[in-house]
C-alpha cells in the first residue's frame, strides 16, 4: 500500500492511501509424469512391395493396353514390343543352323570314309586326324547355332511383359509408340503383403525406436480408425533432412482403404531414460529470457493469495500432454499458467480456480 497527496485551494495537504494492485493468475500443480511417454510422427502410406517392370531387350512399345489403377492377374499382358527385328533374327538364326547340320553331315561322312581308308592302310594318320577335327568343328558349330536359335527365341518372348503375380498399377510411366532401352522402367505396381509407413524420426527420439516395436498408425483419410503396426525398418543415416533419420513400419494387417500416397501419423510409445524424473507442464506456462527457461511458481499465503517466486527449469520434449519439465520444480507445487506476462518474482498475486493443460 502506498501515500498519495491531495491538495485543495487554501487547504491542508492531506495524504491518502493508495491500494496496489493484486492481479489475478491462473495455475497447475505439478505431478509427475509417468515412465511412458507418446510422440508422434507424419509419413506416407506405400505398398509393402513395389516393382519397376520394365522389357529385357530394347524396342518400339505396340501395345499398353493397362491403366493407372488397373488391378491386373498373374500372367495378363501388361505391354508389347514391336517383335519383327527378333522374329527376323529368329528365321537368321534358323537358315544358318540348317547350313550348319548340312555342314556337318558331310564332314561326318567324310570323317566316316577316312577311317575306313585308314584301317585299310590307304590314307595316312594325319588324313584320319584332319577329318575327325573337321568333323567335330562342324557338331560344334551345330551346337552353337542352335544356342543362338534359342535365345533369339527367348528374345521373341522377352517383347512381352507379362504381370508376374496378381497386383495393381500404380503407374505407367512410358506410352504407345514409344522407344524404350532395356532395362527402362515402363509399368509401377504394387502388390502383395500388408501396407507400409516411411516416416522420418528426429535424432532426438532415432535411438529410443527398435525393429519390432509395436505402434498404432491412423490416416486422415480414415478418420476415427486407428491400425496396429510393427516397425520393420530403422535408418542408421539421416536423410536429406540432416536431423531426421527413416523409419518404416508395416501394419499387421492387409487393409484395402489403405492406399499408397495417403498422409499418416504413426504413434510411439517411449520408456523414459533412466530414473530421470519429468513433469508436463502447459507449454505457455514456461518463459524464457537472456538468462534461459523459467517458470512462476506460487506460495499460498492467506485470503486467497499467493506469493510469486521465479524457478530456472530444464524442459525437454513438447508433447500431446504437455512440456516436459525435468528440473526446478517439484510435485505438488503450484506453476503460473495465465497472467505469466503480467507479473515478476516477489509479487503478491490472486490465485484464481486451477487451471488444466
Amino acid at each position: 500500500m502506498s501515500l498519495f497527496t491531495l491538495v485543495g485551494c487554501g487547504q491542508q495537504k492531506v495524504q491518502v492511501p493508495k491500494r496496489d494492485v493484486i492481479r489475478p493468475v491462473r495455475y497447475v500443480e505439478i505431478t509427475a509424469a509417468g515412465a511412458e511417454r507418446e510422440r508422434t510422427f507424419t509419413g506416407t502410406a506405400r505398398a509393402g512391395f513395389r516393382s519397376k517392370l520394365s522389357f529385357k531387350v530394347a524396342g518400339t512399345i505396340k501395345k499398353l493396353p493397362v491403366n493407372t489403377g488397373d488391378n491386373v492377374k498373374s500372367g495378363v499382358l501388361m505391354a508389347l514390343l514391336d517383335d519383327k527385328d527378333y522374329r527376323l533374327k529368329v528365321q537368321q538364326s534358323e537358315a544358318a543352323l540348317k547350313q550348319a547340320k548340312a555342314a556337318a553331315r558331310n564332314a561326318e561322312a567324310g570323317y566316316g570314309r577316312v577311317r575306313s581308308l585308314y584301317e585299310n592302310n590307304s590314307v595316312s594318320r594325319s588324313e584320319l586326324d584332319g577329318a575327325r577335327a573337321s568333323a567335330e568343328q562342324a557338331r560344334a558349330t551345330v551346337q552353337l547355332l542352335e544356342r543362338q536359335l534359342e535365345q533369339a527365341k527367348l528374345q521373341v518372348t522377352y517383347t512381352r511383359l507379362i504381370a508376374p503375380s496378381n497386383c495393381s498399377v500404380a503407374s505407367v510411366l512410358a506410352e504407345e509408340n514409344e522407344n524404350v532401352a532395356s532395362g527402362q522402367a515402363v509399368i509401377l505396381v504394387t502388390y502383395g503383403a500388408s501396407p507400409e509407413v516411411e516416416l522420418s524420426v528426429p535424432e532426438t527420439y532415432i535411438a529410443l525406436v527398435e525393429k519390432g516395436m509395436t505402434v498404432q498408425v491412423s490416416f486422415d483419410a480414415l478418420p476415427k480408425k486407428s491400425f496396429p503396426a510393427l516397425v520393420t525398418e530403422v535408418g542408421v543415416a539421416t536423410t536429406t533432412m540432416a536431423t531426421t533419420f527413416p523409419v518404416v513400419v508395416r501394419l499387421l494387417a492387409d487393409n484395402p482403404s489403405v492406399r499408397p500416397g495417403m498422409a499418416a501419423s504413426v504413434k510411439f510409445r517411449f520408456d523414459a531414460v533412466g530414473d530421470k524424473k519429468r513433469y508436463l507442464v502447459p507449454p505457455f506456462a514456461v518463459s524464457e529470457d537472456a538468462k534461459g527457461r523459467f517458470v512462476y511458481v506460487l506460495k499460498r499465503t492467506k485470503d486467497g493469495l499467493g506469493l510469486v517466486s521465479r524457478r530456472e527449469v530444464t524442459t525437454g520434449a513438447l508433447t500431446s500432454q504437455g512440456l516436459e519439465v525435468f528440473t526446478g520444480v517439484k510435485e505438488g507445487e503450484l506453476v503460473v499458467t495465465a497472467g505469466v506476462t503480467k507479473i515478476k518474482a516477489g509479487m503478491t498475486v490472486k490465485i484464481s480456480s486451477p487451471r488444466g493443460m
